[in-house]
C-alpha cells in the first residue's frame, strides 16, 4: 500500500487551475514572435526535459516494457503533439480567453471515454447533469446567439484540444494504469514521447515555409511592433519576453503541471481530474481582461458563477445510490492507482 501523499490532490487541482489558466496568456504572448508549431515543439522539449531531469535526480527510470510504450504513442499524442498543436493554432485565430473556454470540452469527453474505456466505472446523474450544466455555463460565456460569434475554425481547434486530453486521460487510465510505476515515470514518458511524434510535424512543417528548414530556429522580432523593439534595445528585455513566455509555459506549464495532472489523477480519477478544465475559463478570461485588454461583459459573469457551480458538483464525493450511471460490466478495468 502506497504512502498518502504529502501534499493533498486539492492542493495540486487549483495549482493547476492558476498554472493552466495562465497558459493561454503566454501562449499568445509567445504568438507575437513564434509560430503554432515552433510553440508546441518548444513547450514539448522543456516540459519533457524538465521531467526527465527530475526523474534522474530522483534515481528514477522510463518503463521498458514494448507494450507500455505501444499505448504512451497514443497518449503521447493525445496528452501532448496534438493538444499543444490545436491551442497554439486556435490562437492565432481566437482570443486566449476564448481558447480557454474552448478546453471545457474535456470533462464532457472524458465521461464519454470512461464509459467506452471503463466499461465498469460508474458516473453518478448528479454529475452527469453537472457537467452538461457547466457547458451551458461555458456557452453563456460564448455567447453564441449573438451576431458577433467566434472564428468557427479558430474556437474548433480549441474545442478539439480540449477533447484530445479528455479522451488521452481517460486511455491512460484504462490501458496504462498498471503500468504506471508512480512518481515521474509515466509522465516523463509521456512527454517523451510527444516529442517524438512533433518530429515529422516540425520537418514537414519547416520544408514547406518559404525560408525552409532555418524556419524552425527563426525569431520574428519584427512582429513586436517597432516601439517594443526598441523598448526591447534600451534594455526593457520585452524583444525576448515571448520567448521566456513559452519556456515558462513548458517548464512550468507542461513539465510541473504534468507531474501534478497525474497525481491528481491518480488521488480523484480522470472524470474529476477533468473538471480542472471548467475552472481554467475562468482564469484565462480574467488574464485576458486584465493583460490582453479583451473585454468581460455581463454573460461571462454569470457563466463564471454557473461553471463554478458545476465543478462543485462534480467535484463532490459520489455517494452510492441508485442514481448511478452505469455501463455493465464486460471486461475489466485497469487498476487505478
Amino acid at each position: 500500500m502506497s504512502p498518502a501523499p504529502r501534499v493533498p490532490w486539492q492542493a495540486k487541482f487549483f495549482a493547476l487551475v492558476l498554472i493552466w489558466g495562465s497558459s493561454f496568456l503566454l501562449m499568445k504572448v509567445g504568438l507575437e514572435s513564434l509560430s503554432a508549431v515552433q510553440i508546441a515543439a518548444l513547450r514539448l522539449v522543456t516540459g519533457a526535459a524538465t521531467i526527465l531531469i527530475l526523474l534522474w535526480m530522483r534515481g528514477g527510470s522510463l518503463p521498458r516494457e514494448r507494450w507500455v510504450w505501444g499505448h504512451l504513442i497514443v497518449t503521447g499524442l493525445l496528452l501532448g503533439t496534438l493538444p499543444f498543436m490545436l491551442f497554439a493554432l486556435s490562437e492565432t485565430r481566437v482570443s486566449s480567453a476564448l481558447a480557454g473556454i474552448g478546453n471545457a470540452t474535456t470533462p464532457i469527453a472524458t465521461v464519454l471515454a470512461t464509459m467506452a474505456f471503463l466499461p465498469g466505472a460508474r458516473v453518478t446523474r448528479n454529475k452527469v447533469i453537472a457537467i452538461v450544466i457547466g457547458f451551458i455555463g461555458v456557452l453563456t460565456i460564448m455567447q453564441p446567439w449573438t451576431s458577433a460569434r467566434p472564428d468557427l475554425v479558430g474556437f474548433g481547434m480549441a474545442l478539439a484540444g480540449g477533447v484530445c486530453y479528455g479522451v488521452g486521460w481517460t486511455y491512460n487510465r484504462r490501458f496504462l494504469a498498471r503500468a504506471d510505476l508512480g512518481g515521474l515515470s509515466q509522465p516523463a514518458a509521456t512527454l517523451l514521447m510527444g516529442c517524438v511524434l512533433m518530429v515529422p510535424v516540425v520537418v514537414v512543417w519547416g520544408a514547406l515555409q518559404p525560408d525552409g528548414f532555418g524556419s524552425i530556429w527563426a525569431y520574428d522580432r519584427a512582429r513586436l511592433g517597432t516601439s517594443q523593439i526598441e523598448a526591447g534595445s534600451a534594455g526593457g528585455g520585452w524583444v525576448w519576453l515571448p520567448l521566456l513566455c513559452i519556456l515558462a509555459l513548458g517548464i512550468i506549464g507542461t513539465g510541473a503541471a504534468y507531474i501534478l495532472q497525474f497525481d491528481v489523477v491518480r488521488g480523484a480519477g480522470p472524470v474529476i481530474g477533468s473538471t480542472i478544465t471548467y475552472l481554467i475559463p475562468i482564469v484565462s478570461v480574467l488574464l485576458g481582461v486584465l493583460v490582453l485588454g479583451e473585454s468581460l461583459g455581463a454573460f461571462e459573469v454569470i457563466g463564471f458563477v454557473i461553471v463554478l457551480v458545476a465543478a462543485g458538483v462534480i467535484n463532490a464525493p459520489a455517494r452510492r445510490s441508485a442514481t448511478s450511471v452505469a455501463i455493465p460490466e464486460v471486461a475489466p478495468a485497469a487498476p487505478h492507482t
